[in-house]
């Protein structure tokens, strides 16, 4: 999808009352510049944008709002979650989001449901990104470099992930857990 800002930066202009050279100054790009940005020529650099909207005292959620309505939704039905399992571990997959805007990598959702006894991740290494969970039932002990936590049912943890860490059932009925790791590491896909 080609986004157009044209429209919007040219109607915002006129309604100042502003000349293309005035924006083009405050902005610091040339008035042919902005002149072919408002009429849909080329689409701005994100710089370039910023600068024209800090020019125009444009909110950026203005500029944005019609690409934020035309977005959908990735729907993953009860019945269709990618799952994996390890020993005394199973992952369902509830979501994965790839490419939603420039510079965000990604991000995935699971369920994960552990039996007592068991562990996921690594005491050796961990891997770029940030990861965030919360317990929905059972006890949990996570891990994180040299420091441990206890987690009751409704609890949540946010760690940076470049860290060792281990996610345990410290109890003894089933662990489930809802967790949400970015960028996606694609482990169901490395299985599939």
């Amino acid at each position: 999808m080609k986004y157009r800002f044209g429209d919007k930066i040219r109607a915002v202009r006129e309604k100042r009352g502003l000349t293309l050279r005035e924006v083009a100054e405050k902005a610091g790009v040339s008035e042919s510049m902005v002149s072919q940005i408002e009429r849909n020529r080329v689409s701005p650099a994100i710089d370039t944008l910023l600068s024209l909207a800090a020019a125009l005292d444009i909110d950026l959620e203005y500029l944005f709002s019609d690409y934020k309505r035309e977005r959908s939704a990735r729907v993953v039905r009860a019945g269709e979650r990618t799952t994996f399992s390890r020993p005394g571990v199973v992952y369902e997959r509830l979501a994965q989001l790839e490419g939603l805007l420039p510079g965000i990598d990604g991000i995935e959702a699971y369920q994960i449901d552990m039996e007592p006894g068991s562990k996921t991740g690594s005491e050796e290494y961990g891997h770029k990104g940030s990861e965030l969970g919360l317990v929905v039932e059972g006890r949990a002990e996570l891990t994180v470099g040299k420091q441990s936590y206890i987690l009751e049912r409704g609890d949540s943890a946010g760690f940076a992930s470049d860290f060792p860490h281990i996610l345990a059932n410290a109890g003894d009925t089933t662990l489930r857990v809802f967790w949400v790791i970015t960028p996606p590491k694609n482990e169901i896909s490395k299985r599939s």
